[in-house]
């Protein structure tokens, strides 16, 4: 979130630390992010068929097995002659972050309702990449948050270190 905020320039030079006491107040967007991810969890377990829930550790960790797993949710499993064919992998590799990233539109597009260039939606795609920008206190806080928010409900997230 601190580095998609801080690719305005009126907010360029927001220090993390205040960004984070913000996210962990709940104070952000338009909701608490935990509140946005519990909503679409219940959802998940309440209604299987309509809506599926992803992790993105799972999805960067077996990107082949998410899309089938996406596939078969629409009904619209493959083939073994698709998946022989090299369907799958195909899809992953178009569909993978550094693939996104070299399309010109978001090398070189902006979005003016939002006042961004499209490349601030695109960073590392590292999965626990926030362990280099926290300190491990903060770290710890903002597991104990998560896991005090969201595992009641038997979702919980890998966290890091």
């Amino acid at each position: 979130m601190w580095h998609f905020a801080t690719s305005r320039p009126e907010r360029a030079h927001w220090p993390i630390d205040e960004c984070f006491e913000q996210f962990c107040r709940g104070e952000e967007g338009f909701a608490p992010f935990w509140d946005h991810v519990l909503g679409y969890w219940k959802q998940s377990t309440a209604n299987p068929n309509k809506v599926l829930f992803l992790k993105y550790e799972e999805m960067k960790g077996n990107p082949v097995g998410q899309i089938k797993k996406m596939a078969e949710f629409m009904g619209c499993p493959f083939s073994e002659e698709e998946e022989k064919a090299g369907a799958i992998d195909e899809i992953a590799e178009f569909c993978s972050l550094s693939s996104l990233k070299n399309l010109e539109v978001n090398k070189s597009g902006s979005l003016k309702t939002m006042k961004r260039q499209t490349n601030s939606f695109f960073r590392k795609g590292e999965a626990g990449d926030y362990v280099n920008f926290l300190s491990p206190s903060a770290v710890e806080r903002y597991s104990k948050i998560v896991d005090g928010k969201l595992s009641g409900y038997g979702l919980t997230f890998k966290m890091c270190c």
